[in-house]
């Protein structure tokens, strides 16, 4: 029996001059092991002598509802570390000292938290980076990560998302069910709006994506459902991706532009014959 293997997509790169680097000034920054805040477009990246200690993205749930969603810790505890410190970084290493959680417990989540935020930071951006020197961030008790480690993992987060279904669009759009009577998948990822064939009726949802699908409602976006649930972002997206891939959401449309007003007409040419006649007619009165 022969076996025929095809070769996965290729995933485009932003820069193929910068190889695997994502990004080049963050890359640049972790070999002269710099120390402050690097802000991109989708996230922050907090680097304590060359090596990623923090991140945050709009797009990601922070530590705090990592933490507290299923009750690894309560939200009072979290609040109060909080209201001791000055980021969510201190305040997790200030619940570790006092021992109110698992070293082990917080180590993994901090590590999920920063994987998670720092896939959304390095996304492909249409702003450049800006660094700013700060001595704030330090190797504390939280591991920490190294900027080829966060890259890699990265990549290899994009692969699997463009292997689930290539389209991104229903990674930042507000969700919707697809049409119940049709069961359409887009036929053309790249165009969501085209009709596809008919979903296989008896693709099986999972529980984690019952929660998701549940939760689609044509307002509510990847990320808002992940916050709502709790759930790390990526793995949100990976759910939807397969939703998407089995016709059962779609990105909201966007509403349809405005026709364009009509050109307004101007009249170079009158009726002289006619301007006459009136005329001609009002002298007579």
């Amino acid at each position: 029996m022969t076996v025929v293997s095809t070769p996965p997509p290729a995933l485009p790169v932003r820069d193929k001059g910068a190889g695997r680097a994502l990004s080049p000034m963050l890359t640049r920054l972790a070999e002269e092991r710099a120390t402050g805040v690097l802000v991109r477009e989708h996230g922050v990246l907090h680097l304590a002598e060359g090596r990623v200690v923090h991140a945050e993205s709009p797009l990601a749930p922070g530590l705090d509802v990592l933490l507290t969603a299923h009750g690894t810790l309560a939200a009072t505890a979290w609040q109060q570390a909080a209201a001791r410190t000055t980021g969510p970084l201190l305040a997790a290493e200030l619940l570790l000292r006092s021992g109110v959680l698992p070293t082990g417990a917080l180590e993994l989540c901090h590590l999920d938290a920063l994987y998670d935020a720092g896939y959304f930071a390095l996304a492909p951006s249409s702003t450049p980076g800006r660094f700013r020197y700060d001595s704030t961030p330090r190797l504390g008790p939280l591991p920490s990560v190294p900027v080829v480690a966060l890259e890699r993992e990265t990549l290899r987060r994009r692969l699997l998302l463009h292997r689930l279904w290539p389209d991104p669009a229903a990674d930042t759009a507000p969700l919707i069910r697809a049409d119940p009577a049709t069961g359409r998948a887009p036929a053309n990822p790249a165009d969501p709006t085209t009709p596809g064939t008919r979903a296989a009726p008896a693709t099986p949802v999972t529980p984690r994506q019952r929660a998701v699908l549940d939760r689609v409602d044509g307002v509510r976006t990847a990320a808002d459902i992940a916050r709502n649930l709790g759930r790390q972002a990526f793995h949100t997206l990976v759910d939807v991706r397969r939703l998407t891939a089995a016709g059962q959401i779609a990105p909201a449309p966007t509403a349809p532009a405005p026709p364009p007003p009509p050109p307004y007409q101007v009249t170079t040419d009158p009726d002289i014959a006619l301007l006459k006649r009136l005329r001609d007619a009002l002298e007579a009165l």
